[in-house]
């Protein structure tokens, strides 16, 4: 199926044309005629999947077809880095409907922010606290709201943003049309679907319980006090191969301890987590994005929806202590029919999360045994796949194709 096949206005085709995007993604397929009917939705969408162009498209397509006026749609997303990701996928398309934007969120100006959507916008794109800080002061108003859409919405509940949510719903008109995106939706988000939505449709892309054939992956058996040394060792040895590198971590203060000392030791790498300024976190993204620093150093809550194209090699410093994370987490890389490699530190007391990790796949994840590493064994009991071998490094680390 092409996007012409959808209906999608020629202005619109024209600009995904100039950005070589012909075909939808399956949750595109699925979400674009409901979005377009005028429905109410709700999607089960990983990132990667294009979610963002799922409703920003035919929801701009709407609004061109509309009666002009300020506010008429509002795109509520939990991080920073979300909005201005959802704003950069939407302006293009928004310019070839002649349709305005202004994206609001912590960590930047404030009237800056008031006096642009003072000014009049057709789309407000924002992080629930400032959005309600500048309702409060009266900087906008959603009286002619027509589409409200959720963005990450279980993560919202994740990060304690409910309240902010329920005191938003209730300054917007109550006719309109709703549209909510989500990894998974637990009991709290169903409540809140029921409190908001409309007989909405439901669509669900399935995520795969195995990550995709093409990502490599391997457990190195490590204590915790030599995860720093393995780390930089690894960077040093496959200098060459690691062209993009997500490193992982559980903790803030770990993510600021380890880019210290990568930078200590001149390995260029940026580092970004929730509690960093919003310049700070917009140059570390960007110097990541442009392969000026090669690695970046993440918790998961800031990485959280980020979509990054060409990452080689993601390594879980940490391990992710549920299955679902650690396919989310090594999904970064070998996107698009591309080969990657996803690195996981184990230490003895990780014996809990691997098992339940494997259990997950289906089988034993390779180890790589240094000399001195610990034993680590697992609590899933399997042969380990084909060709994986005790201190060897499998030869997909040594050369990228």
């Amino acid at each position: 199926m092409r996007f012409e096949d959808l209906n999608v206005d020629p202005r619109c085709l024209r600009t995904l044309h100039k950005n070589n995007i012909t075909e939808p993604t399956p949750v595109q397929e699925q979400a674009i005629p409901v979005v377009l009917s005028g429905g109410d939705l709700i999607a089960t969408a990983q990132t990667g999947t294009g979610k963002t162009l799922a409703f920003t498209l035919p929801a701009l397509m709407r609004l061109a077809e509309s009666k002009p006026g300020p506010a008429r749609m509002l795109v509520l997303t939990p991080t920073r880095e979300l909005a201005q990701q959802v704003e950069a996928v939407m302006a293009p398309i928004a310019r070839a409907l002649r349709l305005t934007s202004v994206v609001v969120y912590g960590g930047a100006g404030m009237q800056q922010q008031a006096d642009r959507l003072r000014r009049g916008c057709d789309v407000v794109v924002a992080t629930p606290g400032r959005l309600l800080d500048h309702m409060g002061r009266k900087a906008v108003r959603f009286d002619g709201l027509q589409i409200l859409c959720f963005d990450e919405a279980d993560r919202m509940l994740d990060m304690g943003f409910l309240p902010d949510i329920r005191r938003i719903l209730a300054h917007l008109p109550k006719e309109r049309q709703t549209l909510m995106f989500s990894a998974t939706f637990a009991p709290e988000l169903q409540r809140l679907v029921g409190e908001m939505m409309h007989d909405p449709a439901r669509i669900g892309i399935e995520v795969s319980a195995r990550p995709v054939d093409t990502v490599r992956q391997v457990v190195y058996p490590v204590r915790q006090e030599e995860k720093a040394g393995l780390l930089l060792s690894l960077l040093k040895e496959q200098e060459k191969e690691m062209e993009s590198v997500l490193v992982f971590m559980r903790t803030k203060s770990r993510t600021d301890r380890v880019g210290r000392m990568l930078k200590a030791a001149n390995i260029k790498a940026a580092v970004i987590h929730g509690d960093l300024a919003q310049g700070a976190r917009q140059r570390a993204l960007e110097s990541f994005r442009s392969g000026k620093c090669p690695i970046l150093v993440a918790t998961d809550v800031a990485a959280r929806g980020l979509d990054i194209d060409g990452i080689s090699h993601v390594i879980n410093y940490d391990i992710p202590q549920t299955a679902d994370d650690y396919i989310h987490r090594i999904g970064r890389t070998a996107r698009a029919q591309r080969e990657g490699d996803a690195i996981t530190f184990v230490c003895p007391s990780d014996i809990s999360p691997l098992g339940t990790i494997e259990k997950t796949l289906g089988y034993n994840l390779p180890r790589i045994e240094r000399e001195g590493a610990p034993v680590v064994l697992s609590t899933y009991r399997k042969t380990p796949a084909a060709g994986a071998s005790r201190n060897r490094r499998p030869r997909s680390l040594l050369r990228r194709r």
